[in-house]
């Protein structure tokens, strides 16, 4: 029995001394631990960005009527190619047809009227050549009724064409080259531009030969986009596996106010129908730094939830310093912040190391 209770009181002393508490507050040593440094850089980095884009018609309208009128006849449809000038639909609007009619009565007789007073003005002149034939009364108020009918003659004659460019309205044509989109109209529909039907236009045309690519670049590489280079790359998941290239042809010079962002333009040439509009891209642009600046390997900046810092070896101790990132660009990112240019930076920083640890 003696001996039991010594066996169990040595083992409770020996699991005792193999659990002594752990002190939670000592201070790793960073000291032991490899920490790979590199000099930070000074120039000018350049980069490629990729931003989404959108492709676009060159052209678009979408078509209404100019006067109230029943569609006559169509002789589009969805699909539709058209060259500028085309006739794609016929209106028929017997009021428009009266009001020319009139019109035209009216210009007419005022053109008779005006041949009379001519006539009766040429021969007083002629009559007057003769000393007491005419007198100087007559000649006067003759030559004045012939131009007052003129001056009608000629507005009964802007009436006549005002009746005819309304009664031309009744045929709608293409505006330029391209095809048909949508058609929301058939013959015998009641239509004009106070008859919208359902808010959308009788007909959408849109040119497909060329399109625009449109993008928009954040404020913070609006001044870093290399214009110089103007060409611009993109992809489409539509076309896997296939690049393609297109100059830059134009930007806003301005920043959007909902996105704060700067819209840029390429043409790309479609003749052979290769993209469709509405098509969403990948672009990559060419972008530079305009000033000299710093620059560190990417791994080096480390990010909290407060802020983004470096690690710069001082003296053998560790010391933070807050950088804002630029640009990057194969594992380097341009960085600003208060450097010299001779800070030794640790290349693969981490948040285990602390400020004024011993490296």
């Amino acid at each position: 029995m003696r001996n039991i209770l010594v066996i169990i009181v040595v083992f409770f002393l020996a699991s005792c001394s193999n659990n002594r508490p752990v002190d939670l507050t000592a201070k790793a040593n960073v000291a032991d631990k490899k920490v790979v440094t590199v000099p930070i850089e000074k120039g000018s980095l350049n980069s490629v960005i990729k931003l989404p884009g959108q492709l676009k018609p060159f052209e678009v309208v979408d078509i209404y009527p100019k006067v109230n009128g029943f569609v006559k006849e169509m002789f589009v449809d969805r699909g539709s190619l058209v060259h500028q000038g085309q006739v794609l639909m016929t209106l028929e609007a017997p009021e428009i047809d009266q009001q020319y009619q009139a019109a035209l009565s009216k210009m007419l007789q005022a053109q008779e009227t005006l041949n009379a007073s001519r006539d009766r003005y040429l021969r007083l002149s002629t009559a007057a050549k003769t000393p007491g034939a005419v007198s100087e009364l007559d000649l006067v108020n003759a030559r004045a009724k012939y131009e007052a009918d003129s001056a009608f003659g000629q507005s009964e004659k802007a009436n006549v064409n005002a009746a005819q460019t309304l009664k031309d309205y009744l045929v709608v044509k293409a505006p330029f080259d391209g095809v048909i989109t949508e058609r929301n109209v058939h013959p015998g529909t009641l239509t004009g531009p106070n008859f919208k039907q359902e808010g959308k236009p009788l007909l959408n045309l849109q040119d497909i030969n060329k399109l625009r690519l449109e993008v928009f670049i954040p404020e913070e590489y609006a001044d870093k986009v290399d214009m110089s280079d103007k060409q611009i790359t993109f992809t489409t998941n539509a076309l896997p596996g296939q690049t393609f290239k297109a100059d830059i042809a134009r930007s806003a010079n301005s920043l959007s106010d909902n996105y704060r962002s700067e819209a840029v333009e390429a043409d790309v040439i479609n003749k052979s129908n290769t993209f469709k509009p509405g098509m969403y891209v990948e672009t990559g642009l060419k972008v530079k730094s305009q000033i000299q600046s710093f620059s560190v390997p990417t791994t080096a900046i480390i990010t909290s939830t407060e802020r983004k810092y470096v690690i710069v070896v001082d003296g053998g101790k560790a010391r933070f310093v807050n950088v804002k990132e630029g640009i990057s660009d194969k594992g380097i990112s341009e960085v600003f912040g208060s450097f010299t240019g001779a800070e030794i930076i640790v290349k693969n920083g981490n948040n285990e190391i602390k400020e004024g640890d011993t490296l």
